[in-house]
């Protein structure tokens, strides 16, 4: 393909592994009459050329490759007040590795050079191939992109495996930097092509200029399926096919006689600058995470827990976090525990911790989220304030040496409260929990309304749901990516250190929470042990409340009891659209009732964490437990679904 015009503008690395190190600073030369200044990048060749008189915001153009090839747009936009970058990965073709040196390189620019936190990629041939992994690793840091006759899809390009002719030698060079085999690699799904949707959320304008009869990077395997699809997200796309004038090298080499209008395209996408709200405005870094950091670096055999609702078991940021890990630090083996469950908050993570986490080993790094779910539970203030904190110290005292951050993720009625002025009661208990024991931090929540009021995006057209678009997903990421970069730069311990609990926030707090098994009770007439419940009435379930051990009774005056030891007790019910009233009393105390049936419960068998006591003297209880007359209107039924049982042990 491009080897034979350009093989010595290649830069081949053989380094297997990214280290961090300071960007070294070279000479200063001339580019195109402008000043360059040459640095290297953990090896890697890099400049960027300054122009005469920058523009406010310093907007830059960012080349992928080639850095010298048809250069009148480049000249253009430094005569205008840009700068314009490059750093030689050439070799790597966009792949992991080849991002992590892009990283650097733009982390170095914004905060050592103050260039605009947008850049304008330039994608010439197999530029299209870092461009676009790039951009869809960070399409919050994009202004546009130009494609020039661009890789889309490395199966037709060096691969051969379509129309193209391919290149044998460029195909083995791509194997030898993703370290995958050609079976592999025929079976990757995050070409250009591919996994378009958070760009397209972003609305990032692309400029594809293509050769009309382009024989060596077709644009029917390249250029045309990828405006397609990203057309069809929503993303803004214009296509210019060259049909004059020389067209060499198979048609893939074309001519460009107005390069003002991509200029302008350029221009007009990146100037003016408008800054973002800065991500550190929303992250508390306190302890940060050093010990994990040092297990990852060192010992390079980590396990990552997550503990959450429906926005961290979606596929999503979290996601996104786990495949950022694993390029940053390739020689090391991740172990990722996805333990969300839907609709669940601080209560129900406080108990199921043990069973659904903790029992799969020593865990060395725990994300934590509740904030939307205990506003939608409606969890009182005090008993979130229990569960958090007996999460955080149950896990500590699992690994001393666990971190943990702390995330409180975006809601309608959050962003109601900071309009207003109040910061919402889930968000104060998360970071009270989170400042006591020293733990990092992410105010999600806040950083959605705050750059809702700055017009960086609105609700509706943009994030649109408490569970994120597309859009939203993007910003959690980057959000967390950013306290990654913060913490990385923290040196690590030389020695792991251990945590030492403080005292206590609250008495009661659910340190020693679990689940107490359903054959525990003493169950009357009525009640059947099922050992693999599933519903007879069509409606949802959650993953890990069906197919499951469930005691179940559906006749009013059912009676059960339950002799337990410990100062808090509940149960974990599903709540279909037959949930009844249930009536409890403890060691014969006053008996209280409890309706099962929720909002949600005409379409879903929801999970339903109910406390009956948190309180309670260090000892032996009795819980009595009866399926009351009384039902809800709404309700086709009186049952009781009893998946678990739970309580804090003395």
């Amino acid at each position: 393909m491009l080897r034979g015009l350009i093989t010595s503008l290649l830069f081949c690395s053989t380094v297997l592994q990214l280290h961090a190190q300071a960007p070294a600073a070279g000479q200063a030369d001339l580019w195109k009459g402008f000043e360059r200044i040459n640095i290297s990048i953990s090896g890697h060749k890099a400049y960027y050329v300054k122009p005469r008189k920058p523009l406010q915001g310093n907007p830059w153009v960012w080349r992928a490759s080639f850095p010298d090839w048809h250069t009148d747009i480049d000249s253009l936009l430094l005569v205008r007040g840009f700068y314009v970058a490059y750093v030689s990965v050439d070799d790597q073709f966009g792949s992991p590795y080849a991002m992590q040196v892009w990283d650097q390189f733009y982390t170095y620019l914004i905060k050592k050079q103050g260039f605009a936190t947008r850049a304008a990629l330039e994608a010439i041939s197999r530029g299209g191939l870092y461009a676009y992994a790039w951009a869809k690793r960070n399409p919050d840091k994009v202004s546009c992109i130009y494609a020039e006759t661009p890789v889309c899809d490395f199966k037709s390009w060096p691969g051969g495996k379509g129309k193209s002719p391919g290149d044998k030698d460029e195909w083995i060079k791509l194997q030898n930097a993703y370290h995958l085999n050609e079976t592999q690699l025929l079976q990757y799904n995050d070409n250009p092509i591919d996994n378009l949707e958070g760009l397209a959320s972003f609305k990032v304008p692309i400029f594809h200029l293509v050769g009309y009869d382009d024989k060596l990077v077709p644009s029917s395997e390249n250029t045309f399926p990828l405006v397609q699809k990203y057309m069809a997200l929503g993303g803004p796309v214009t296509v210019y096919p060259v049909t004059d004038g020389p067209q060499e090298m198979q048609g893939h080499h074309v001519p460009i006689k107005k390069p003002a209008v991509i200029a302008d395209f350029i221009y007009q996408n990146s100037y003016p600058v408008n800054a973002p709200l800065s991500y550190k405005n929303y992250i508390n870094i306190r302890g940060g995470i050093p010990n994990a950091y040092k297990i990852i670096t060192q010992k390079k055999q980590v396990t990552v827990g997550f503990v959450g609702g429906s926005i961290t078991y979606n596929p999503g940021w979290r996601e996104k976090v786990c495949r950022y890990l694993s390029e940053r630090f390739p020689d090391t083996k991740f172990r990722f525990i996805r333990a969300a469950i839907p609709s669940l908050g601080s209560l129900p993570h406080a108990f199921r911790l043990q069973q659904d986490l903790l029992d799969s080993g020593k865990v060395d790094l725990m994300f934590l989220e509740a904030a939307v779910n205990d506003k939608v539970n409606k969890t009182d203030s005090l008993i979130q304030i229990r569960a958090l904190e007996g999460i955080v110290s149950h896990a500590r005292k699992s690994n001393p040496a666990m971190d943990i951050i702390m995330m409180s993720f975006a809601d309608p009625y959050k962003t109601d409260d900071y309009n207003k002025g109040k910061v919402p009661t889930e968000i104060a208990n998360h970071e009270l929990i989170a400042a006591h024991y020293n733990l990092p931090s992410i105010n999600l929540a806040k950083e959605v309304a705050d750059k809702i009021r700055n017009n960086e995006f609105s609700w509706n057209d943009d994030f649109k749901d408490i569970h994120p678009s597309p859009f939203g997903q993007e910003l959690y990421f980057a959000t967390i990516k950013s306290l990654f970069h913060y913490v990385f730069e923290i040196k690590p311990p030389q020695n792991i250190v251990k945590a030492k609990l403080p005292q206590l926030l609250n008495t009661f707090s659910f340190t020693k929470g679990r689940y107490y098994n359903i054959r525990n009770a003493k169950a009357g007439t009525g009640w059947v042990y099922f050992p693999n419940w599933k519903p007879s009435d069509n409606l949802s379930t959650r993953e890990g409340f069906v197919n499951v051990p469930m005691l179940v009774a559906e006749r009013t005056g059912s009676k059960l009891t339950l002799p337990f030891s410990g100062t808090a007790v509940g149960m974990a019910v599903v709540s279909g659209g037959d949930a009844g009233v249930i009536s409890y009393s403890i060691d014969n105390g006053p008996v209280k009732e409890i309706d099962l049936y929720t909002e949600y419960s005409s379409w879903l068998h929801l999970p339903n964490y109910l406390l009956f006591q948190g309180d309670l003297k260090k000892g032996s209880h009795t819980l009595t437990l009866t399926i009351s007359d009384k039902k809800n209107a709404n309700s086709k039924g009186n049952a009781c679904r009893i998946v678990n049982f739970f309580i804090n042990d003395n």
